[in-house]
């Protein structure tokens, strides 16, 4: 099935939280699917639309240092596996890069080793730093130079 990726809508956003559990599973992160990245960031935040609905999406910006940061990156149950995270990632790259990005980061939680191995089979580099998010609160960093289809050293 076709996929095409888009820069993302309100509306997208609307229906991608309405199907939280498709993408997300037992863990709730609605809280952290903020309209008004969507609506500031238009151009970095992106949909991934089929003939039956998103099957992925991704929420970044490019930061003052020329950062571009992906707050959110998700695909939807029945679309991993495809290489449509990678797809969204290379989107968001070319648009980052296009917006004077220089380099590419995210983070996540210890926990998260789907998205650990994800981000290492793109080519990032993996860190873990304490107190990153507060006393007691390390968290993973991932940070990759641009452009995204260069062969990282």
């Amino acid at each position: 099935m076709h996929t095409e990726i888009t820069p993302a809508q309100t509306t997208d956003l609307h229906q991608v939280l309405a199907d939280h559990h498709r993408y997300w599973g037992e863990r709730d992160l609605r809280s952290l699917h903020l309209l008004a990245l969507v609506q500031e960031f238009g151009e970095t935040c992106l949909i991934a639309r089929a003939e039956d609905g998103i099957h992925g999406y991704l929420i970044g910006f490019v930061t003052p240092t020329a950062t571009g940061y992906v707050h959110l990156i998700a695909t939807r149950d029945d679309a991993r596996g495809t290489g449509l995270g990678r797809r969204l990632y290379r989107a968001f790259a070319d648009a980052a890069h296009r917006q004077g990005a220089r380099q590419l980061k995210a983070i996540t939680s210890l926990g998260n080793t789907g998205s650990i191995a994800f981000h290492r089979r793109l080519g990032f580099d993996v860190e873990t730093v304490d107190d990153y998010n507060g006393p007691g609160q390390a968290m993973v960093t991932f940070h990759r130079m641009l452009p995204f289809d260069a062969v990282q050293p």
